[in-house]
C-alpha cells in the first residue's frame, strides 16, 4: 500500500485534544489500557486497528459517550474526563456515529438544523419577551443549513424526507448537521462505512476542504487507503493498547502494525 501526499502537519500549532494514560475496564475486561496520544488544532488524525483494537472504546470515551476507569481527556486545556457529551459539544466538539442517527420523519433540512439546537433554544427562551430575535435566529440557521447542504451537494433534497436518501447521502447530512454547531473539532466514526467507492472519493475530498480550512478532525475508520490519504497522523491501536503513532509512510513500514494488522493483506479491517 503506498502513502499519498497529505498536507503538511501543523507541528507549532497547540494542542486542541489529549488522552492521557486512558483506561477502560467492563468487568474483567480491559478494552483500553493506558492508551495516550494528543491532536493539534488545525491536524488531521486517524484512529485504526484491527477488530477488538479498542477504537470505538477510545473515541467514546474522548467524547463522553463512556466514562474512563482511569486516565484524563484534557481539550482546549481543560480537564473534561467528567463532562458529559453535550457539555463537550457545547465546548466545540461535534461527532458523528457509526451507525446513522437521524431522524426519519423530518426533511433533510430539518435534520441539519437540529445541529443548531442550542442557538434555538435560546432564541425560544429570549422570544418571550423579544419576538423579533427568534424570528432573525430561523432565518439565519434556516440560511446556513443551506449553505451547509449545497456544501455537502444535498441542497436540492433539502425538502424531501431525509428517509428518501442513500445511506450514502444520509452520511452526508449527519456530516453537515454536525458542521452546524461551528465546532473547533469534528469526531468522526467510520464515515465511510457502507459507501461505495465513488461516494467515499467524494467524502475524502469534502474533509481534506474542511481539514484545509482549518478544522481539526479525528476519524475512526476502517479503509485505511481513505485514513492515509487524509489524515496528517496515525494512531494504531491494538488489544486495546496503542502499537504506533506517525505519518502514513511510518505507520506502513512499522513491523508491530504489519504483524497486527497491515500484514493481513486486507485493503479494509473488519468491523
Amino acid at each position: 500500500m503506498r502513502a499519498q501526499t497529505v498536507s503538511r502537519a501543523p507541528i507549532e500549532a497547540p494542542q486542541l485534544l489529549s488522552i492521557q494514560g486512558g483506561v477502560k475496564r467492563f468487568g474483567g475486561l480491559c478494552a483500553v489500557d493506558n492508551v495516550s496520544f494528543d491532536v493539534r488544532q488545525g491536524e488531521a488524525v486517524g484512529l485504526i486497528g484491527p477488530n477488538g483494537a479498542g477504537k470505538s472504546t477510545t473515541f467514546n470515551l474522548i467524547t463522553g459517550v463512556d466514562s474512563l476507569t482511569a486516565g484524563e481527556v484534557i481539550y482546549r486545556q481543560q480537564k473534561i474526563t467528567d463532562k458529559p457529551l453535550h457539555r463537550r459539544a457545547a465546548m466545540g466538539m461535534a461527532r458523528t456515529f457509526q451507525i446513522v442517527r437521524l431522524f426519519g420523519g423530518l426533511s433533510v433540512r430539518e435534520n441539519v438544523m437540529l445541529g443548531f439546537h442550542p442557538q434555538l433554544v435560546d432564541g425560544f427562551i429570549a422570544s418571550l419577551v423579544r419576538f423579533r430575535r427568534i424570528a432573525a435566529d430561523e432565518r439565519r440557521c434556516t440560511a446556513r443549513a443551506m449553505e451547509l447542504l449545497r456544501f455537502v451537494g444535498l441542497a436540492e433534497r433539502a425538502d424531501e424526507p431525509v428517509s428518501h436518501l442513500s445511506h450514502g447521502q444520509q452520511r452526508l447530512v449527519e456530516i453537515a448537521r454536525a458542521l452546524a454547531s461551528e465546532p473547533a473539532m469534528l469526531l468522526l466514526d467510520e464515515p465511510a462505512a457502507g459507501l461505495n467507492e465513488e461516494e467515499t472519493t467524494a467524502l475524502g475530498r469534502m474533509l481534506r476542504k474542511l481539514n484545509d480550512d482549518g478544522l481539526t478532525i479525528l476519524i475512526v475508520e476502517h479503509d485505511i487507503g481513505f485514513i492515509m490519504s487524509l489524515c496528517h497522523r496515525i494512531v494504531v491501536l491494538d488489544h486495546g493498547a496503542k502499537i504506533a503513532e506517525g505519518n502514513a509512510a511510518s505507520i506502513q513500514a512499522d513491523p508491530k502494525v504489519i504483524e497486527a494488522y497491515l500484514g493481513t493483506g486486507a485493503a479494509h479491517a473488519q468491523a
